[in-house]
């Protein structure tokens, strides 16, 4: 009873950090003709500071293209509904339709069909274009991809394991820093009330091993390459177990595992595994 009760508030735990929310060089872009924007327009301008540097915005995009999930997190959080999605996996060819079926992360959040614009690593400047936005959020984008973005449309690029950093950047472009302070003060109220309930359940069971997996023959250490989970876990009251040497700065970082490693973890008091599998039931 006891563990079914913490599954349940770990999972809404996790659920409202994930929708509140994971510099190589000073590029900035700007879409169309500035002569032929509205004065309004010209003279409110700000920089935002992202991950690759600065980029000045002007007016309030409306038109915004989300390149992967974290981009999509922060723009479904803001209320703000993206017109074109490029998901992680080729999950769904063709255009989202469906949205709510056919992106399996926050793809109920999504009210209308929006383009399919490709995968976030290799996002279709073609198709992108063709959406004429306003705003283009990112992440991981390597230099050229940034480049050639920027000439698009203004472009933010993100942080996988920032999603407050992301959030602020965001509602900065867009012109809602008071909607962003609203809904952080909003997250910490309610990770505060999870992490009261999660006391004595964490003083038995301290020490988390986290581990994500598409198979159970390839395992990553979940302490860096899943920021957003890693953080709402470690917010709760829970030490994230390592092996020795870890550097858990790097958030970017992939550690495999293999189950035989798996003893050299068992000081770890719970196991959480993030998994994934986008095979039909059926099969």
């Amino acid at each position: 009873m006891r563990l079914e009760r913490f599954r349940k508030s770990l999972m809404l735990a996790i659920l409202v950090g994930a929708a509140t929310i994971s510099a190589c060089q000073n590029l900035s872009g700007s879409a169309g003709d500035p002569a032929s924007a509205p004065s309004s327009e010209l003279t409110d301008c700000r920089t935002v500071q992202h991950a690759m540097g600065e980029t000045e915005i002007c007016g309030q995009p409306q038109k915004i293209v989300a390149i992967g999930p974290v981009a999509l997190e922060a723009s479904l959080a803001l209320d703000i509904q993206p017109v074109g999605f490029a998901d992680h996996f080729p999950i769904h060819r063709g255009d989202y339709d469906i949205p709510s079926q056919q992106i399996p992360y926050l793809g109920d959040q999504i009210t209308s069909p929006i383009a399919n614009v490709g995968l976030s690593s290799s996002p279709s400047p073609e198709a992108i274009l063709k959406l004429q936005p306003e705003l283009i959020l990112a992440a991981r984008l390597d230099p050229g991809q940034y480049n050639a973005l920027s000439k698009i449309a203004p472009t933010l690029t993100l942080e996988l394991a920032e999603s407050e950093a992301n959030l602020v950047a965001v509602a900065q472009a867009v012109g809602l820093t008071e909607q962003a302070k609203q809904t952080l003060d909003e997250t910490e109220q309610k990770i505060a009330s999870t992490r009261r309930d999660f006391e004595p359940f964490v003083a038995d069971n301290p020490k988390v091993l986290l581990l994500s997996a598409f198979d159970l023959q390839t395992m990553f250490l979940g302490n860096s390459a899943h920021g957003t989970c890693r953080s709402v876990v470690e917010e709760i009251g829970f030490q994230l177990v390592a092996p020795p040497r870890f550097d858990n700065s790097d958030a970017d970082l992939q550690v495999p595992l293999s189950i035989e490693a798996l003893p050299e973890l068992n000081e770890a008091d719970l196991v959480i595994m993030l998994g994934a599998n986008f095979s039909p039931p059926e099969q």
